[in-house]
C-alpha cells in the first residue's frame, strides 16, 4: 500500500504562507493539529493530506494554483522517481496532443479525461494550458520534477549545462548526450540553437519524459532508452557535438564484455577508469572537428590507472582543455569538478602543440561562464600560440604534460603570480577597500520606529497586474526564442534562486533572462524601488516560495502595501539607498577576501614581509 507523502514544519509554513513560529504555535494551541508521522523530535514530519485537511478546515490554506494542485496529485501518487516520471509523461502527452490538435477545446478535454489523466487533473491541466500554452504549462511541472530532491541530487545545473553547450559551440549542429538524465544538457543545446538533440538514458520512463520535453519545445531529435556503454543506441552514428555528465565511480560498467570495443579509439579503458570510457564513447560519436564537453570528477585528471589513456588523448590531439570548476558547481557539491573539452582530430592531422588548462576554482558564480569562455575562445582562435593569464589559464605545451604522471589538474600547471604584481595589487586593493568602507556610514539610511496603527491594506502582484498598476511578463520558456528588452524602471525577479531577490533595472540594453519574472510598473501608480523593496521581505519570500522547498518563486502571490504614490517614492528612495548599501557591503567582502589571498600568497612565497621585519635578500626564482 502506497504511503502518503510527508511534509516538514518548514514546508507547512510555506504551504500556509506563514512563518515557522506560527506552525509551532498551532501545534501547541490546537490539540487537533496532526501528530508527526516520522522524522525526529527536532525535525518532525507530518502526513501531507492530514495537514492540508486541517489547514483547509481552519481557513489557513491559500487557494492553490492549477500547477500546484497537479503537482500535489503527482506527489501523492508516488514518491518513486520512475513512477512520478511516468505520471508526468502522461500529462505531457496530453499537452502535446493538445498542441498538435486543432479540434475544439471541448473535444480535446473529453479525450484527455477518457485517457490516463484523472478528470480533476485534466481540468487543471486544461486551465493551465489555456493560461500559459502547452509548452509553458508542461515546463512548470517539469521544473518541479527536476527540482525534487531525488532528481536534483544528480542533475546538471542549467548554468553549467549552458556553459558546456557554449564550449562545444552547438549552434546549428546535431548534439548527442549519451547519459541524458533529465535532459539538462540537451535543453541547453536547444537554447543555444542546435539543429537536432539526441540522447540515451538508462531509465526508460525518464528517457520518454525527456523526449517528450524536447517534442513540446519543437526540438528535432529523440531520446532512446538503454545503457550507452553496454548497449549503444547510436552505433556508428556521429554528431557535431557531444555533451555528457556521466555517472561517477561506476564499478560495473561493462569493462569485461567491452574489452576490445571499437569505440576505444585510443586504447582499452582500464576497469577502474569508467569516466575515461565515457570520454572515448563521446569521441567515437564525434565527427572530425567536432567537440565534446564532459563533466568529470577531478581524480580522473591524475589517477595512475588512466595515465596511458591521457597520454594518447594528448598525443593524438583529442584533448584540448581541462577546466577546474568551483566547488558547488554541481553535485557532489563539496568536490570541485572538471570540464574536459575533447575534439575529434583527423587521423592524419599533426597534433596541436598545446592544451589549455583553466583553474576557475576561485571564480564567483556570476563570472564563471564569461571568464572560462573568454579563455577558451582566445585559445581556440590562437591555435598553438601561447596563452597565459596568471593564476587562471595557461596553454601548456603537450611535451610538458607528458611527464611521468601526466597530471592534467589545472592548478598544478598555472604560471606563478609575480611577486611585484602581488605587492602592487595589495596596495591597490587595500585602497579600494578603505574607500568602500568609508562610504558605508553615508549609504545606510536612518530609520526609526513607526507609530502603531491599523495595518495598511495590501494587494498581491497578480491583483496589481489585473488592475493595470503593473504589467507582469514571463518567465520565458526554457527553449523559447523570445527576446524581451528591459527598460529603466523594470523590476526583474528570478523564479529560481536561493532567496527572493528583486532587481530594479537602471539602464536599458539588456534582455530578460530565462526563468525570470518581469514586473513593469505603471509610473502613475507604482514606484519601482518601492515595489522591489516590498517584494524582498521575509514574509513575501515565505508567501511565494514553493511547497517543495526548492526555492522556486511565484511572484504573483507576493503582497504589496497600498500607499499613495508620494509615500511610495519616499520609501522607494530609502529602498534604493539600502540596495546601494548592500551592494557596497558585498563589494567590500569580495575585496577583503582578495586582500587576504594576496597577502597570504605574498607572505608564503617570501615576496612580502611584515613591516617590522628587517629586510632579507630575495632568493632567485626558479625557472620552469
Amino acid at each position: 500500500m502506497q504511503e502518503n507523502p510527508t511534509i516538514t514544519a518548514a514546508e507547512i509554513a510555506r504551504l500556509a504562507g506563514v512563518g515557522r513560529a506560527a506552525v509551532s504555535n498551532w501545534r501547541k494551541r490546537h490539540p487537533d493539529f496532526p501528530a508527526p508521522v516520522g522524522g525526529t523530535a527536532a525535525s518532525p514530519e507530518f502526513d501531507l493530506p492530514q495537514v492540508e485537511r486541517w489547514l483547509r478546515e481552519q481557513g489557513k490554506l491559500p487557494e492553490a494554483t492549477p500547477a500546484e494542485r497537479i503537482w500535489r496529485h503527482l506527489a501523492q501518487s508516488s514518491s518513486a522517481t520512475a513512477t512520478t516520471a511516468a505520471a508526468l509523461t502522461a500529462l505531457g502527452e496530453a499537452l502535446l496532443a493538445r498542441k498538435r490538435d486543432t479540434r475544439p477545446a471541448a473535444t480535446r478535454r473529453n479525450q484527455a479525461q477518457s485517457g490516463q489523466v484523472p478528470p480533476d487533473v485534466a481540468a487543471d491541466l486544461d486551465a493551465l494550458a489555456d493560461q500559459l500554452g502547452p509548452e509553458a504549462a508542461f515546463d512548470q511541472l517539469w521544473q518541479r520534477f527536476t527540482a525534487s530532491p531525488p532528481v536534483r541530487a544528480h542533475a546538471t545545473p542549467d548554468d553549467l549545462a549552458d556553459l558546456m553547450a557554449a564550449l562545444a559551440d552547438v549552434r546549428g549542429g546535431s548534439v548527442l548526450d549519451p547519459a541524458a538524465g533529465t535532459g539538462a544538457t540537451l535543453l541547453a543545446a536547444a537554447r543555444a540553437g542546435c539543429a537536432e538533440a539526441h540522447g540515451q538514458e538508462i531509465a526508460d520512463e525518464v528517457a520518454r519524459l525527456v523526449g517528450l520535453r524536447l517534442a513540446l519545445g519543437d526540438v528535432p531529435g529523440e531520446v532512446r532508452p538503454g545503457d550507452s556503454l553496454r548497449a549503444d543506441a547510436y552505433p556508428g552514428e556521429t554528431f557535431d557535438a557531444v555533451l555528457c555528465h556521466p555517472p561517477f565511480g561506476a564499478t560495473r560498467w561493462g569493462d569485461e564484455e567491452l574489452g576490445h570495443d571499437p569505440r576505444w579509439i585510443v586504447g582499452t579503458t582500464p576497469r577502474t577508469e569508467p569516466e575515461l570510457a565515457w570520454a572515448q564513447h563521446a569521441l567515437a560519436h564525434l565527427r572530425v572537428g567536432g567537440h565534446a564537453v564532459l563533466l568529470m570528477p577531478p581524480a580522473v585528471a591524475g589517477r595512475r590507472a588512466g595515465r596511458r589513456i591521457r597520454v594518447e588523448l594528448l598525443r593524438r590531439g583529442h584533448l584540448r582543455a581541462v577546466v577546474a570548476l568551483p566547488a558547488g558547481a554541481a553535485a557532489p557539491h563539496g568536490v570541485p569538478l572538471h570540464l574536459w573539452v575533447l575534439r575529434r582530430a583527423a587521423a592524419d592531422a599533426p597534433p596541436p602543440a598545446r592544451a589549455l588548462l583553466v583553474d576557475a576554482a576561485s571564480c564567483a558564480p556570476g563570472e564563471l561562464s564569461a571568464r572560462v569562455l573568454a579563455a577558451w575562445r582566445a585559445f581556440a582562435v590562437a591555435g598553438d600560440a601561447e596563452v597565459e593569464q596568471a593564476g587562471f589559464a595557461r596553454a601548456v605545451p603537450v611535451v610538458e604534460l607528458l611527464d611521468e604522471e601526466v597530471d592534467l589538474t589545472p592548478a598544478r600547471r598555472q604560471p606563478a603570480v609575480e611577486v611585484e604584481a602581488t605587492g602592487e595589487q595589495l596596495v591597490r586593493t587595500s585602497a579600494r577597500l578603505a574607500a568602500l568602507v568609508g562610504d558605508l556610514p553615508a549609504l545606510m539610511p536612518r530609520v526609526t520606529t513607526a507609530p502603531e496603527g491599523p495595518p495598511e491594506p495590501t494587494l498581491t502582484v497578480g491583483e496589481l497586474a489585473r488592475t493595470g498598476a503593473l504589467e507582469l511578463i514571463g518567465p520565458l520558456r526554457a527553449t523559447g526564442a523570445q527576446e524581451i528588452p528591459l527598460a529603466p524602471g523594470d523590476v526583474v525577479v528570478p523564479m529560481i534562486a536561493r532567496q527572493l531577490t528583486p532587481r530594479v533595472v537602471t539602464e536599458g540594453g539588456e534582455l530578460l533572462a530565462r526563468h525570470h519574472h518581469l514586473l513593469r510598473p505603471n509610473p502613475a501608480a507604482l514606484d519601482p524601488w518601492f515595489l522591489a523593496g516590498q517584494l524582498r521581505t521575509s514574509a513575501n519570500e515565505r508567501q511565494v516560495s514553493s511547497l517543495s522547498g526548492t526555492l522556486r518563486f511565484d511572484v504573483r502571490r507576493a503582497q504589496v502595501r497600498r500607499l499613495p504614490l508620494a509615500e511610495q517614492r519616499t520609501l522607494g528612495e530609502v529602498f534604493r539607498r539600502l540596495d546601494a548599501f548592500e551592494s557596497t557591503i558585498r563589494q567590500a567582502a569580495e575585496l577583503g577576501a582578495e586582500l587576504v589571498k594576496l597577502a597570504a600568497d605574498g607572505l608564503a612565497s617570501g615576496g612580502l614581509r611584515p613591516d617590522d621585519d628587517p629586510p632579507r635578500p630575495r632568493r632567485p626564482r626558479r625557472s620552469r
